[in-house]
């Protein structure tokens, strides 16, 4: 049973920058596909960016691009989120997800292709 903790959450002001972890135990981290969602109140939960494991793909939605920047530290289990450049419309729960193996690229960014999820951690841009 894999199990996802996310960390790094907090208060910025607009243009400050905050890095995200989810760190990973109970599987093999290698090859699966990890993601970050974001979801605000009243919204459905939206997608963020991806590091499929399987080539090392990556990808970001439109609205982060260029500001956010997704990577991993295998020996850790580790995903992290750089996040630069943030603001307000930024601010939600963020949530890591997995799913142990390969994910179609078309599907990469619907959040029931994923299996597990964290618990999330609140990031608020003020303005």
């Amino acid at each position: 049973q894999v199990q996802l903790v996310e960390s790094g959450g907090g208060l910025v002001p607009a243009g400050g920058s905050l890095r995200l972890s989810c760190t990973a135990s109970g599987g093999t981290f290698r090859r699966n596909t990890m993601a970050w969602f974001r979801q605000t109140p009243g919204k459905e939960r939206e997608f963020v960016s991806v590091f499929r494991g399987s080539d090392n793909t990556i990808s970001y939605a439109d609205s982060v691009k260029n500001r956010f920047t997704v990577s991993r530290d295998i020996p850790k289990n580790t995903l992290y989120l750089q996040m630069n450049s943030l603001q307000p419309e930024d601010t939600a729960v963020y949530y890591c997800a997995a799913k142990g193996g390969h994910i179609i690229s078309s599907m990469l960014s619907n959040a029931g292709s994923y299996t597990y999820w964290g618990q999330g951690t609140q990031v608020t841009v003020s303005s």
